[in-house]
């Protein structure tokens, strides 16, 4: 049975031959192989363990299982689709959200672990009957509107959690991660929010030491006077030691909220398999389905123990693009620098010291970005927004998702923000379409773009549905 782990050694196990890609079936030196699977952990380690953080959850927990995920994702596309799985910032919305009505981490990884079956009957449903069911139900109009409204709703978390805590620290991170994204280039441009994570603790540890320290709320929002960072939890934290575990709660009004994301991870997945098909000159059709699923089961998987949901990652695709290394041996060897990231809770109380007001300044990009994703879909697509079957759902979803506006069913049971967005998104488009004169129903791109067969030489679409860009 080949489960994609033999490799063969590309040229002289050094750099690539001239013109030439290290396919996934190759490998370089394993010294150089591993220093590869180091640097993807690296260029994943911004968006990935902020995104734990930001959702209440363990970070040690999260970079352990989004090994465990990596590893499952490779033996189920038998070693043919190369990609880290890292924790989805799609889903911060939605833990926001949840705890904002009440809910604990196991609500919140409980919603998710439903996500992610979900996500696995769809890559089931995509094996069984191809890539065209993505398209029926999902055209670009729709996943657009719906990966714009989950960033968006993010707005108010920024503003009223995180940027108060220390505005002049966020706004001077903001100024260095969004310099680091444009001016930057190659590998370290990739690495931008890593960046500026560095460069707000150096800045917070700074200000700490000339103002001392600052008067403003706390994570917990209460208005004290307080060090901006407080590493006194790294001393205390052991070097080796296991990371908390804790089971699913399942609430229905949790679920509604977490289940408009797996229109997001689609996306995540179709322009993933899309981009390495393309960039390593390979016909990954197939592997499509198989890809979700597995993506399905690496969230379920995690979540079932406590930890975040996880997708396939545009930072790594970078990162293979400009090195021309697309071995799926340096995944595996990513996953084991994530299982031993996972088990140093020392490493973990690092993450989690990250001061608010960082976090401030870093959200305001990459929650920005997530929504903008959306917008970067309807472009690729072609999207016509004078078309009022276009125009009319993604407005009215996008301003309910935006807006938390929230329809009351009964004194316990309520849907809002994201997950009343994105059905009056979906719902409206496909009930307006049923009823709408022929001149308005014009074909629409497909969702995933020249991921298959049937419609070769498109361009593709990836990462949060985002265009990847080799």
């Amino acid at each position: 049975m080949d489960l994609g782990v033999r490799w063969k050694l590309h040229g002289d196990g050094r750099t690539p031959a001239p013109g030439a890609v290290v396919r996934p079936d190759e490998r370089l030196s394993w010294p150089r192989t591993v220093g590869l699977g180091a640097q993807h952990v690296v260029a994943m380690f911004g968006a990935s363990f902020v995104a734990p953080v930001l959702m209440g959850l363990d970070p040690n927990l999260a970079i352990m299982m989004s090994g465990v995920a990596t590893v499952i994702f490779l033996l189920a596309t038998k070693g043919r689709v190369p990609s880290y799985l890292g924790c989805s910032l799609s889903f911060v919305g939605v833990a926001a959200v949840i705890r904002a009505q009440g809910g604990t981490s196991a609500t919140v990884t409980g919603a998710v672990f439903v996500v992610g079956v979900v996500l696995f009957l769809v890559g089931v449903a995509v094996q069984r009957f191809g890539a065209r069911i993505i398209h029926a139900t999902m055209p670009p109009i729709v996943t657009g509107a719906v990966v714009m409204l989950i960033g968006f709703n993010l707005a108010p978390v920024t503003a009223s959690t995180y940027w108060p805590q220390d505005q002049w620290t966020a706004l001077l991170v903001m100024l260095f991660t969004g310099l680091a994204v444009v001016c930057l280039r190659g590998f370290w441009s990739r690495v931008a929010i890593f960046l500026g994570l560095l460069f707000g603790y150096g800045i917070s540890w700074l200000f700490d030491r000339v103002f001392g320290k600052i008067h403003s709320v706390d994570g917990g929002g209460h208005m004290t006077d307080h060090w901006r960072l407080d590493l006194s939890g790294v001393g205390k934290a052991d070097w080796i030691g296991l990371p908390t575990f804790h089971g699913p709660s399942f609430q229905w009004s949790a679920i509604l909220v977490a289940l408009p994301v797996v229109i997001a991870l689609v996306a995540e997945n179709a322009g993933h398999v899309k981009a390495v098909g393309e960039m390593t000159g390979s016909n990954l059709d197939d592997k499509l389905g198989t890809a979700i699923s597995a993506d399905g089961i690496g969230s379920m998987l995690s979540t079932a123990v406590g930890g975040p949901p996880n997708t396939t990652y545009s930072e790594n695709i970078g990162v293979m693009a400009a090195t021309r290394v697309y071995s799926t041996a340096a995944y595996w060897c990513a996953a084991g620098f994530a299982l031993l990231f996972g088990l140093c809770p020392k490493f973990g109380a690092i993450v989690a010291a990250i001061p608010g007001g960082v976090l401030g300044g870093i959200t305001v990009i990459l929650y920005g970005m997530i929504g903008l994703l959306g917008a970067q879909i309807w472009t690729r697509a072609r999207v016509d927004l004078r078309n009022p079957l276009n125009l009319v759902p993604a407005a009215a979803g996008i301003i309910i998702g935006i807006g938390n506006v929230s329809l009351k069913f009964t004194d316990t049971f309520s849907i809002s923000g994201i997950a009343l967005g994105s059905l009056v998104v979906i719902t409206g488009y496909h009930a307006l379409r049923a009823m709408a004169p022929a001149h308005l129903k014009t074909q629409e791109p497909l969702l995933d773009e020249g991921t298959s067969s049937y419609d070769e030489g498109a361009e593709g679409t990836g990462g949060t549905g985002a265009p990847r860009t080799p």
